[in-house]
């Protein structure tokens, strides 16, 4: 084989960073699809890779949808499943697998239980144990779980918030039963007030779990044994300054090069009434902000370096941080945000400093429901709302960013009405849908017509309306603004066919 120049292999390899650089910097989630979901609405989003499938698990107020996600990123529904005493909402949820089997793990947040499902072959759930709370486990109003991997067993780590705060551990049994282990309750010292976010690092043979406290503002360290059980390293508390951890909120980490990150986000408390069930109600708002802190080689957290929100960005309320991929030398990330209702992508490059990309406005505030999930080479998010108006879950690909200078899009709605639908309920149809431009300022234009076409190939579709919007985000605020699903609902039981049809043209 001919040997190759060592010059020009570096010329190449240079090239193909900067190629990657330059494309990972203009990265943009585009929406693929959306499907309706049965449970009241979307809190928590997990997935899970089963036998070649791609399984995607929606929990939400009273039950836990199930979806097969396409190579194409369609959400293909499997099944849907009980909580407990139909509660919920099932706010922290965990897919892995245990000794060759697969389980989802649910922290049914009102229920005060962890429930854990055995996935079975075609994804679906079977229900095959639960823990209650009792004084000395904290699980009241659970809401986050973590699966730490040890060399002899598998343990289940809970956060939870409000009455009973602390952090707990449980042995994963071979058939998914959790066995206690032990448990820690919160102090003034320690931050697992409303612990909302966690992540695990592995240094150096070592284990460390790190942990967001939401009402206590603040993130700890803690080093995890090989037996299940767990010692507090250190806590940083929010300041002015170095850190922005009011009503801290997500948590994950990267390693990139020898070091190891850890990012924090918070949805600021300013964002809730003071005397609702905020327990410290004179905090100072210093604005919205990405915290990450670079772990010590004693697993300790030190704050590194910052996000701030400005006009450019999108971090008002930061309730879910994905990281989307990983490179020696960079990872990418999602932000979903619930005060802002978007996805901020951001790179956290080599020396821990982390930019932002760009942002897409979904139309909906994200409220921990996000999920990053790989399909061979592509990347999809998974995404939903709290609200329970929308009742969707919905799937985005990052792609490179389109240029849209210069465009409009257009958004064709060809309806049908039923045999049955008087020409009263029509013309109120038809007003509904007009006056959705004077709802969603986000309309640039609306019109629209009865079908006068003699040609004979209008497949029965009478009635025309075209919606003009500037932006990619402008579509989606309409498709899931408040409005324009009420909308949908109130005329629904006339409609009998609907084509839809988006195209961008250039600007008039």
């Amino acid at each position: 084989m001919k040997k190759i120049n060592k010059n020009i292999l570096f010329g190449i390899l240079l090239l193909c960073q900067i190629c990657l650089a330059q494309h990972s910097d203009q990265l943009m989630p585009y929406r693929q699809d959306f499907k309706s979901i049965s449970g009241k609405n979307t809190v928590s989003i997990t997935s899970h890779k089963k036998d070649g499938q791609h399984l995607v698990y929606v929990g939400g107020v009273g039950n836990i949808d199930v979806y097969n996600l396409s190579q194409e990123g369609i959400l293909i529904p499997i099944s849907n499943h009980e909580l407990y005493k139909n509660q919920g909402p099932a706010r922290g949820m965990v897919a892995d697998t245990i000794n060759g089997t697969d389980f989802l793990f649910v922290a049914n947040k009102h229920g005060n239980v962890i429930e854990t499902f055995k996935i079975l072959d075609n994804g679906s759930l079977e229900r095959v144990h639960l823990v209650e709370d009792t004084e000395e486990t904290y699980l009241g109003t659970a809401i986050t779980l973590q699966v730490i991997h040890m060399k002899n067993a598998s343990y289940l780590f809970i956060g939870g918030l409000e009455e009973t705060p602390g952090l707990s551990s449980f042995r994963i049994e071979k058939d998914g039963k959790l066995t206690h282990v032990q448990s820690m309750k919160d102090d003034e010292t320690i931050h697992t007030d409303g612990i909302i976010g966690m992540f695990t690092h592995r240094i150096k043979g070592k284990t460390f779990l790190y942990t967001s406290g939401f009402q206590d503002n603040g993130v700890s360290s803690f080093r995890i044994y090989e037996n299940g059980t767990f010692k507090n390293i250190n806590n940083i508390d929010d300041d002015t300054t170095a850190t922005y951890l009011t009503g801290a909120y997500p948590v994950t980490g990267v390693t990139l090069g020898e070091d190891n990150y850890v990012i924090v986000g918070h949805r600021h408390h300013k964002y809730y009434k003071r005397g609702n069930f905020i327990k410290r109600p004179n905090f100072v708002y210093h604005g919205d902000a990405v915290s990450v802190f670079k772990v010590n080689n004693k697993g300790a957290l030190v704050p590194h370096s910052i996000l701030k929100d400005n006009e450019q960005t999108k971090l008002q309320g930061q309730t879910r941080i994905e990281i989307i991929s990983v490179t020696n030398n960079e990872a990418i990330l999602a932000v979903g945000t619930r005060d802002d209702a978007s996805i901020q992508l951001c790179k956290l490059d080599i020396n821990g400093v982390l930019t932002p990309i760009n942002y897409l406005e979904t139309g909906f505030s994200i409220y921990y429901g996000l999920r990053s999930h790989k399909i061979g080479k592509d990347h999809f998010l998974i995404a939903g709302s709290n609200r329970f108006d929308m009742n969707k879950v919905v799937s985005y690909k990052i792609l490179p960013k389109i240029d849209r200078t210069g465009k409009s899009l257009r958004h064709i709605v060809n309806l049908t009405y039923t045999n049955e639908a008087t020409q009263t309920q029509i013309d109120e149809a038809v007003n509904a849908f007009v006056n959705l431009k004077d709802q969603i300022p986000e309309i640039a234009n609306l019109e629209w017509g009865v079908n006068d076409s003699k040609e004979g190939v209008s497949k029965g579709f009478t009635h025309t309306f075209v919606i003009t919007f500037n932006s990619e985000h402008d579509r989606e605020v309409y498709l899931f603004h408040e409005a324009h699903l009420g909308m949908v609902k109130e005329i629904g039981s006339i409609i009998a066919d609907v084509l839809v049809t988006d195209y961008w043209t250039t600007k008039n």
